[in-house]
């Protein structure tokens, strides 16, 4: 196989690879029942005039199944984590004792459960989009080998194991998606 269609399965690989784990990422802020820091994650607190991830301005605790414990670094960034929390709009209303806040998660009703699985899917549905841009500009490079001299035979052959990859790929986020799924409506 030539070196470039060798280079431009590489690529598509590596670029379809942080789909899925930017689509990972997205899925573990979806919660299912369970408290985890990870649900704040992508939250930011205006932190002296600069976004800053809560994370580096406070101490996410798991209290237990249902309660997160945020202990700020500095006592005058209550407010501001505060705010955060309530314009991040994640369904948890942030209660403040003046020294941490809590955050108390409610249960899950079958209406909100059903809600976090349509987001799972649209999730879904967004990295697969991603995968599949990265499918046509590998496509388009092999194209474009094509007509710099490549065979017909070599650029099927090509054009065959990148749609492969992105089988398994596209695989991947539909089981991710059922996994999730199946964590939601797990009462």
């Amino acid at each position: 196989m030539d070196e470039n269609i060798a280079l431009i399965l590489d690529i598509a690989r590596d670029s379809m690879k942080k789909g899925i784990q930017h689509f990972e990422t997205e899925l573990t802020k979806i919660r299912a029942g369970k408290a985890t820091p990870d649900m704040l994650n992508g939250i930011m607190v205006d932190y002296y005039g600069n976004a800053t991830p809560l994370h580096q301005v406070a101490n996410v605790n798991v209290i237990d199944a249902r309660t997160l414990s945020l202990q700020p670094w500095e006592k005058n960034m209550l407010q501001p984590i505060e705010k955060a929390i309530m314009a991040a709009n994640i369904g948890i209303t942030p209660q403040n004792d003046g020294v941490q806040i809590r955050l108390f998660l409610p249960p899950l009703t079958e209406e909100r459960r059903k809600e976090l699985v349509k987001r799972v899917y649209a999730e879904g549905e967004n990295a697969k989009v991603v995968i599949r841009n990265h499918r046509r500009e590998a496509m388009d490079q092999i194209r474009k080998e094509q007509k710099d001299g490549l065979s017909k035979d070599a650029a099927k052959e090509a054009e065959d194991e990148i749609q492969h990859i992105t089988d398994s790929y596209i695989s991947a986020i539909d089981k991710h998606c059922t996994g999730k799924e199946k964590e939601i409506m797990n009462v």
